[in-house]
């Protein structure tokens, strides 16, 4: 196990990183955590805060109990700030939020009333070891190909994944709302997590079909784990309607599906792909699964990731959710290849 302590290289990295945010002296910060943070982060944040000049205070919230019927681990989505008005208002008057919680507040319900006051930036510092953010620091370098992703999803009408193992899958973007994140931001309301590098579309109702097949090297970032064996998904109306498969990997999704009891949780999420260039599928083999929130593999430069569980924009609600990025795919929009054999084209990979 990696030791967590003050290192002076990763007190250089949080500042850098923080001024590609646009923190500076007088910038009003608040540091959130909760009780199972990783106090290391929230440390580091607290220095290099205090460096830049900063005027920050810094906000720990009890970790709820856990609820649910299965672990959940890895959704975006805290539960930290549950709701408590004197946490809510104290966080729509700063400019920034350098969000520590473990899960982080992207898709927590809190962060749409915080985001329409108008005033603040999200920076989420996702929970993995500082030697996993050194690695996969953001750099300003990263923003104008994110941002051209983006555009690119927001102008296509239809995206169409395939692969060799089989996967042939259909989606309809217009409407869609698409986004992505370089690991920085700098206006208000911006959202950003560390490590960054990926560009997402939300499909609307009846949007996706067809086949995904994950196969061996694939990761499922709910467990954290590298497959193994093949697993068969049939996608019709948006909705996961078989998987198959009888290796261990397919035995657990089923299960860990089953266990929610919700239709949702069958529900695609998102898709799209990662950017960014020092993500490395062979880390996931180099830590212990508490040493990662495998933020990182979300962003695999020519990954194919897509996301089952919540989307707001089609209307459904769970708590169910996986992230899984795939190798080898090929991505195109409209007809044009942006991701071939799981390598970026184009200007995206210039």
């Amino acid at each position: 196990m990696l030791q967590e302590r003050i290192e002076g290289r990763w007190l250089d990295c949080f500042r850098r990183v923080f001024v590609l945010n646009a923190i500076g002296n007088g910038t009003r910060v608040a540091i959130l955590s909760e009780t199972q943070s990783r106090p290391v982060l929230v440390h580091l944040s607290e220095l290099a805060l205090h460096d830049l000049g900063a005027e920050f205070c810094m906000i720990q919230m009890p970790t709820p109990r856990q609820t649910a019927p299965v672990p959940v681990k890895s959704t975006g989505t805290s539960w930290a700030i549950q709701g408590n008005r004197a946490v809510i208002e104290a966080l729509k008057l700063c400019e920034v939020i350098v969000d520590c919680t473990v899960e982080g507040l992207i898709h927590a319900p809190e962060w749409p009333e915080i985001e329409a006051a108008g005033r603040t930036r999200l920076l989420v510092v996702t929970n993995e070891h500082p030697e996993i953010l050194e690695r996969t620091e953001p750099t300003a370098e990263l923003g104008p190909k994110v941002a051209l992703g983006v555009q690119m999803l927001r102008e296509a009408r239809e995206m169409r994944v395939t692969s060799p193992a089989g996967t042939d899958l259909v989606i309809d973007l217009r409407n869609a709302p698409c986004g992505g994140t370089p690991g920085f931001g700098t206006t208000p309301g911006a959202v950003a997590h560390w490590p960054g590098g990926l560009c997402l579309a939300f499909p609307g109702k009846n949007c996706v079909n067809g086949r995904i097949v994950m196969d061996v090297g694939d990761m499922n970032l709910t467990f954290k784990t590298t497959l193994t064996s093949r697993i068969d998904f049939t996608v019709e109306d948006d909705f996961v309607t078989a998987i198959k498969g009888d290796g261990v990997d397919a035995i657990h999704f089923r299960e860990y599906m089953e266990a929610w009891n919700d239709r949702n949780a069958y529900g695609m999420s998102h898709v799209g792909w990662g950017m960014h260039p020092r993500a490395r599928w062979v880390s996931a083999a180099m830590y212990d699964k508490r040493d990662m929130q495998a933020v990182e593999f979300r962003a695999l430069a020519g990954s194919f990731l897509w996301s089952t569980g919540a989307n707001q924009y089609a209307g459904r609600y769970t708590l169910g959710h996986f992230d899984l990025p795939m190798r080898n795919c090929t991505i195109t929009l409209d007809g044009n290849v942006v991701v071939k054999d799981g390598l970026l084209q184009g200007e995206l990979a210039s």
